[in-house]
């Protein structure tokens, strides 16, 4: 008899829920996916952690999340919790808030288990194999970067620069340019340290907020379609095209472009300049998206827990 599973991914800007019904080995049917911006980096400080007021957003989505957990009669659960929990000072404090108050119990991951999980989720949803490629997770607070051999990790390196870090640590799009710059030649030097930059022509994949909203962009899709994301391809080109499209915008204008969802607009800026560098570094000129990655990896694990 198959279980059913549910997997959180509560993240620096986006938390989702994924409930799944297990159907074989490194397999399972949708049942439920739910995603909800909370913006847990909003506000964060060296000083004081997660703000207020991201704690009580973060703490409503989880109680729904909960609820929805009960409601589908799960009998395995594993939520973690990414970059902006793990790097506050009160992360360790949220964390047991939130399992008093919902049941929910966050576990919160490292960024390389974050790459490493990606990496099963990812390899999950492409509809083709590949010797090499390079995977990259833009989130939040952090942005990682794997090196795949075949389904096997090579290289994980978690990078601080997040969208919600940028766009809140640094004023213009030229600020941002130069942080993700320095961050992106210390991630060739390290690669090149451990023998594993990519070869020349290995598949960039893009996974997370960024890269699914893209590829919506490019579809001009009003109504989200992870079916129809997953698996698109975009030009170096097409990504600048958008950028340069963006850029002139207020937030508030960008949000009338179809397939940008509330709560990214004032990130997508940053979301971009860490894609096209990346493709301008390792000499990409296509961008695969997936729009599986770290939730769909919690679910094919194997190492999801009973749920209390």
């Amino acid at each position: 008899m198959s279980a059913r599973v549910a997997a959180i991914d509560f993240g620096t800007n986006t938390a989702r829920l994924l409930i799944a019904d297990e159907c074989g080995p490194a397999g399972f049917e949708h049942v439920r996916l739910e995603r909800e911006i909370v913006r847990m980096g909003g506000g964060f400080s060296r000083e004081q952690g997660l703000s207020r007021e991201a704690r009580e957003r973060g703490m409503a989505c989880l109680a729904r999340f909960g609820a929805i957990i009960r409601e589908h009669g799960v009998s395995l659960v594993r939520a973690v919790a990414t970059s902006a929990v793990r790097d506050a000072v009160n992360g360790a404090e949220f964390v047991e808030q939130v399992r008093r108050a919902t049941g929910v119990s966050l576990e919160v991951i490292g960024g390389t288990e974050e790459g490493r999980l990606t990496l099963a989720g990812v390899m999950t949803g492409l509809d083709q194999r590949y010797e090499e490629a390079l995977i990259f997770d833009v989130g939040g607070g952090s942005t990682e970067y794997t090196v795949a051999h075949g389904v096997e990790a090579r290289f994980i390196r978690s990078l601080p620069m997040g969208v919600v870090r940028l766009t809140e640590g640094k004023v213009t799009p030229d600020a941002m340019r130069e942080k993700i710059g320095r961050e992106l030649e210390l991630l060739g030097q390290e690669m090149d340290a451990a023998g594993c930059r990519p070869s020349p022509g290995s598949p960039l994949i893009g996974t997370a907020g960024t890269a699914t909203t893209l590829a919506a962009i490019s579809m001009e899709m009003r109504d989200y379609d992870y079916r129809k994301v997953n698996n698109a391809v975009l030009s170096y080109t097409r990504i600048r095209e958008i950028y340069e499209r963006l850029l002139p915008l207020s937030p508030g204008e960008q949000l009338h472009v179809p397939g940008l969802e509330k709560g990214r607009e004032d990130l997508i800026i940053a979301g971009m300049l860490i894609t096209l560098q990346t493709m301008e570094m390792f000499g990409a000129d296509a961008l695969k998206v997936s729009d599986y990655g770290l939730l769909e990896g919690l679910v094919i694990s194997g190492d999801i827990e009973a749920s209390g």
